[in-house]
Parts: structure tokens; sequence; C-alpha cells
């Protein structure tokens, strides 16, 4: 039993925030992420999101976001995940659908969260920043958002580089709003211990992966319970954004360090930017073409949280093991 930090307990809890039942979100994945499994996540007292960018039209995610309204039951939420950067040419109009249909909360990623704060808090809609470290973390509540998620060197896909006790404490000893830790929850004992850190709740997203409700390849799934914390490498050459991936014999074959090209194009600030972008695109197509298809291309985005995964499981048994 771990005793709670009595610094958090003044804050807003996550139930409180969100008004679930137990203090976890379904963490939002590129990909994996889909109605099915936020219905689930509702159904059984917690908060689950979704990336904007699983739907290819603004049309899609409006139909998402009005079915999910429809299914929402007492003790669960759900809300979006929005990338706030130039590589979302959809960011604006993801956002309007956001504020106009109502979801309960939007998680930023990978760029400035004002304009979702401005247009999104007056609609009454929480707004939870990623953020790595107290410095971005002391910006993001200058603008007014609701609380920080704290992404730890534990998280899967792009993850940050301090250790999830190092990082929950410092927010929270630093920072008047309230953390929820992302990364390195794989049990109801790690979500105890970042609790006792001073974080609210969790974003949890590996363990979810290999849940029977996902859209993802079967091969993906069965990769999360065949491979282990110890199969997670970081990479670069997805997105251009170091993001972890397990480590299976395309990954190796392709290695995970830039190009001395793509290194020298990095370097020159006029076309950073736009080899950022071209690379981006290029890495969410052989994400795309990996997690819905077998091929020899397995890129498999996953964190060392699919230690614990041992089969292919509804979602709601999979919540089990966190409370």
């Amino acid at each position: 039993m771990f005793k709670l930090n009595v610094m958090s307990t003044t804050k807003p809890t996550l139930k409180d925030l969100l008004g679930i039942t137990h203090p976890i979100i379904m963490a939002p994945m590129f990909l994996v992420s889909n109605v099915a499994m936020l219905k689930a996540g509702m159904e059984n007292g917690i908060a689950a999101c979704v990336p904007a960018l699983n739907y290819r039209t603004i049309d899609e995610l409006k139909a998402a976001i009005k079915e999910l309204k429809a299914a929402k039951v007492p003790g669960g939420a759900f809300g979006i995940n929005l990338i706030v950067n130039k590589s979302n040419m959809k960011y604006p109009a993801q956002l309007e659908a956001a504020c106009e249909l109502g979801v309960d909360f939007i998680i930023t990623s990978l760029g400035s969260p004002q304009m979702v704060i401005e247009q999104a808090k007056p609609k009454g809609i929480k707004v939870f920043c990623d953020v790595t470290d107290l410095g971005y973390s002391k910006k993001v509540e200058a603008m007014g958002c609701d609380a920080l998620v704290a992404v730890n060197n534990q998280a899967g896909g792009h993850r940050g580089n301090i250790a999830p006790e190092a990082l929950i404490k410092e927010l929270d000893e630093n920072c008047t709003i309230p953390v929820i830790t992302a990364g390195g929850v794989a049990n109801k004992q790690d979500l105890e211990r970042a609790m006792s850190y001073g974080a609210i709740g969790a974003s949890i997203g590996s363990p979810f992966i290999a849940s029977e409700e996902a859209p993802v390849s079967q091969e993906y799934k069965q990769a999360c319970v065949d491979f282990g914390a110890k199969d997670i490498v970081m990479t670069q050459k997805i997105s251009g954004t170091p993001c972890t991936v397990i480590n299976t014999p395309y990954v190796q074959k392709i290695g995970t360090k830039q190009t001395w090209l793509e290194g020298l194009l990095n370097k020159n600030k006029k076309l950073k930017k736009w080899v950022k972008a071209i690379r981006f695109a290029k890495g969410m197509r052989d994400t795309t073409k990996a997690a819905q298809g077998a091929t020899y291309k397995t890129v498999w985005v996953a964190g060392p949280s699919i230690e614990e995964t041992t089969a292919i499981e509804p979602v709601a048994t999979i919540i089990k093991k966190f409370i």
C-alpha cells in the first residue's frame, strides 16, 4: 500500500475533473483507438481518448463524437487528442468539430495549446496538455490548461526523457494544476505508486493495444503478447521525432537512426520543418500499413507496459487489472 502525496490532495482529482469512477484515461493511440474501445472504457468507469487523426475526414470525426456522446454513461467520459503543430493541417477544423459537438476533454500534443484553451474552455471542455519537463509545464499552466499529462521515459510512442517518479514529483511540487502520469503503468500497483508520488491518475495506452475491440491486425496484438519491455526500442525513422516501437526483424533491418542526409537536412533551419513534415507523412503511412495488416514492414508502436500483456482480451478485462 502506498501513501498518497499530501500536496496532490489539495488539487482537483481526475474523478472530479471528468466525473469518472476510476482515475484512468485510456490513452489516445494513433491507428489503435476507436469508438468501440472508448465505449467499453466509459462503460467500465474510466475516461477514454481517441486521436482526431484516426479519422481521415472531419465528417468521420464528427460522426464518432456523436456516437460517443450517445453512448456516454455515468462514471465514464470521452475526449479527443489534437496534434497542435503545423504537421497537422486539419487541426483547426478538428478543434472546431470538438467544440461544436462537445467532448468532455481534449489532450493536446506536440505544440502550443493556446488556441485549444481559448476555444474549448469557454465551452466547458477540459484541456489537458502533454508535457515532458517543468519548463513547458509552467508555460501551459500560465495559458490556463486544466491538468498536465506528464509523459515520462516509460511511455509508448513519443515519450519523454525523465523517469516517472522524478517527473511527477517535480511537476506536482512546482505547479498549481494536477498531474496525470503517462508511461510505465502496467498494473494496479504501478498506478498506486504513481499516485503516491502526486499524480491524480494515469493515462494508459499500450496495455489496450491487445484488446478485442482494437481495430489493428491480429499480428500487432499478438506481438504485444509475445514481446516485452526489453523489446521496445527508440526510432527516429517514423515521424522524425523519437518514437518507441517493438524491435521486430524489419525495425532491426532498417535501423533506428536518421540517415546522414536526414541529419544534415534537419540541421538546416529553413528546411527542417519540411523534412520533418515529409518524414512524418511517410512514417505514418508505414505505421498504418503495419497496424492494419500483416506485412514485412512491421513498424508496431508500443511502450514497455506491454510486459504484462499475456493475452488478447476485452477492454473490460484489461481495466480490471488496474482497479
